[in-house]
């Protein structure tokens, strides 16, 4: 053979122990190693968003009960709930929000759509939340205003000496009235709207995340 040819591998002779069996159980090592790899990719994107959430298709995230199409249809309770899970144990700032899907289901076409969705639910009831607060406190702010008048209004009608019986009569109403009016208005501004800040701040953060899908 002449200097500088390349030598040809020998072929391996297969060895007396090597049984299908043997085979069959390299074959599900294999395929052991593959599914850890895999899970292991999986933990590694939940890991890298603040709220993540595994799939197996995209009508997880709806109601069963609604057959409209994914920019109408109303959102499961399920999905809310753990949604406010997450978002409870996460530190304040912007949130991501994070869908695992399959593979084989992922359409980014859906994607668009159900993300707007999300947006557009998220939005509204922030909106309406903030109104309903508002309301609360704005009708807090009257009743303290009312509340204040019927003071002045008592305080003119203090009893003196020969006071008609009609006089002392409206001042007994209006004095403890006036009282209760202002304490009832300053309980909603500063502590009735408190009970709807929770899903305030929830609906706050959602409206402002970063919504995105990932294969698994």
């Amino acid at each position: 053979m002449p200097k500088g040819t390349p030598k040809r591998m020998p072929k391996k002779k297969s060895k007396s122990g090597d049984t299908p069996n043997a085979e069959i159980a390299e074959i599900w090592t294999a395929m052991q190693k593959l599914k850890e790899s895999h899970a292991a990719d999986r933990m590694h994107l939940l890991k890298m968003s603040e709220i993540s959430l595994i799939l197996d298709r995209y009508d997880d995230i709806f109601s069963d009960f609604d057959p409209r199409s994914y920019s109408e249809r109303g959102l499961s309770e399920d999905f809310l709930s753990e949604i406010k899970k997450g978002c409870r144990d996460k530190a304040n700032g912007e949130l991501q929000l994070t869908f695992l899907i399959p593979k084989d289901h992922k359409d980014p076409n859906k994607e668009v759509l159900i993300e707007k969705r999300l947006k557009n639910h998220f939005q509204k009831h922030y909106e309406l939340i903030r109104k309903e607060v508002s309301r609360i406190r704005k009708n807090g702010g009257l009743l303290v205003l009312s509340g204040s008048i019927l003071g002045v209004v008592a305080t003119l009608l203090y009893p003196a000496e020969n006071t008609e019986f009609l006089q002392l009569f409206a001042y007994v109403l209006f004095e403890p009235a006036s009282w209760f009016v202002v304490w009832t208005g300053f309980t909603d501004i500063f502590h009735t709207w408190k009970n709807q800040k929770p899903d305030l701040d929830f609906y706050e953060r959602m409206s402002h995340a970063k919504i995105s899908f990932a294969p698994y």
